[in-house]
């Protein structure tokens, strides 16, 4: 079992040497408790080939850097936009650049109770020591206020009201009391470095109404979906190409094939086709540049297994089916037209032999 490697590294851990290489050669000044400057933060996260760091997040410049911004003030960030905009990727990037630790994480929709979100008791030691910092358990929160680090606050709108406003007063006052402990104990102050980095679906919108107060301190980004087509072919090789490795699979994404499933992926999304026209767009299906990424991951692994390590366009729409229409018979209706008036237009042998695979299977 101890042998068996690691299925996702965190960010710090994966892009280990960028990081160093980073902090080496950041000359620029760095906020208290930062292992980076928002320069270098920001490199990390956008890419510098001049420097040798990898782009990992595609979205405008200033962008970036508002939500850099915001963590270097006491307001936490606050990232909005669709399913699959890479909210969660871009939140954990930040957090690996600036504390090179991203694993302080809370979801909201897990986390029922103040104590989970703060800290909770050893039972054993509580009862033999009566309450002291030994029986103390923390959490997330408490761990980030402590060592001066970033948490990741995933899906906030999940969480209750009496959740948000346990995080109103720590955002305000930066400090926990602890009322069964006594004297300096009974207080903890936030170290420099912490700050919240929170993520929401606009899907999420009237789960639960995030609070206004809470808004307050928190400044507001809005994520988009990748606004390019060739941004996106991009994003979705590289990305394939990690995953697949990660799998232990020798495949290279065929290039013409990822180009087809973007292409598919964006106009559907955007309800509009390339040339302008308008198209359907599914009702059930998040047709996000990450699930793309598990369209590919899934057929490269298909043809390391069947296909003798080749990627085929015959194969397209067997997996293209199962991430787009799940479980929507309206959705594979919408889907079909859109073959039908846009797909059997493209021109090229890939697009030709995805369309004939469509009407041989699922053409009705």
């Amino acid at each position: 079992m101890g042998d068996k490697a690691i299925q996702r590294l965190p960010a710090e851990s994966y892009y280990a040497g960028e990081l160093a290489r980073l902090r080496q050669q950041d000359q620029w000044p760095r906020p208290p408790g930062w292992l980076l400057s928002p320069k270098g933060v920001e490199t990390f996260v956008l890419g510098d080939e001049s420097e040798g760091i990898t782009p990992k997040f595609v979205a405008p410049s200033e962008i970036v850097t508002r939500v850099i911004i915001s963590l270097a003030t006491q307001r936490g960030a606050m990232l909005v936009g669709e399913p699959g905009t890479a909210k969660s990727w871009l939140s954990e990037l930040i957090c690996a650049a600036i504390c090179d630790d991203s694993t302080l994480i809370i979801q909201g929709g897990a986390v029922e109770t103040v104590q989970q979100l703060l800290y909770t008791w050893n039972g054993a030691i509580l009862e033999s020591k009566g309450p002291c910092l030994d029986a103390l358990i923390p959490g997330p929160v408490y761990r980030g206020m402590e060592q001066g680090l970033l948490v990741r606050y995933e899906e906030i709108a999940r969480s209750s009201p009496a959740l948000q406003d346990a995080l109103l007063s720590i955002m305000s006052e930066r400090s926990i009391t602890i009322p069964e402990l006594a004297g300096d104990e009974a207080i903890l102050y936030a170290r420099d470095g912490f700050n919240l980095v929170a993520t929401s679906n606009t899907t999420d919108v009237g789960v639960n109404e995030m609070s206004s107060a809470l808004k307050r301190r928190m400044n507001f980004e809005t994520i988009r979906p990748i606004k390019y087509v060739e941004d996106e072919i991009e994003v979705v090789m590289r990305e394939a190409e990690k995953v697949l490795s990660a799998s232990g699979v020798d495949v290279k994404p065929d290039e013409a094939i990822i180009e087809a499933l973007v292409i598919i992926f964006h106009e559907l999304r955007n309800g509009q086709s390339l040339d302008g026209r308008s198209t359907d767009r599914l009702a059930s299906a998040v047709m996000s540049t990450a699930e793309a990424v598990s369209v590919a991951h899934a057929m490269g692994v298909y043809a390391y297994y069947y296909r003798e390590g080749k990627m085929l366009a015959e194969d397209f729409t067997d997996f293209l089916v199962g991430a787009a229409i799940k479980d929507n018979a309206d959705d594979l209706k919408r889907m079909n037209h859109y073959f039908e008036t846009e797909v059997a237009n493209k021109k090229g042998k890939v697009w030709e032999t995805i369309f004939q695979r469509w009407q041989s299977s699922f053409r009705f």
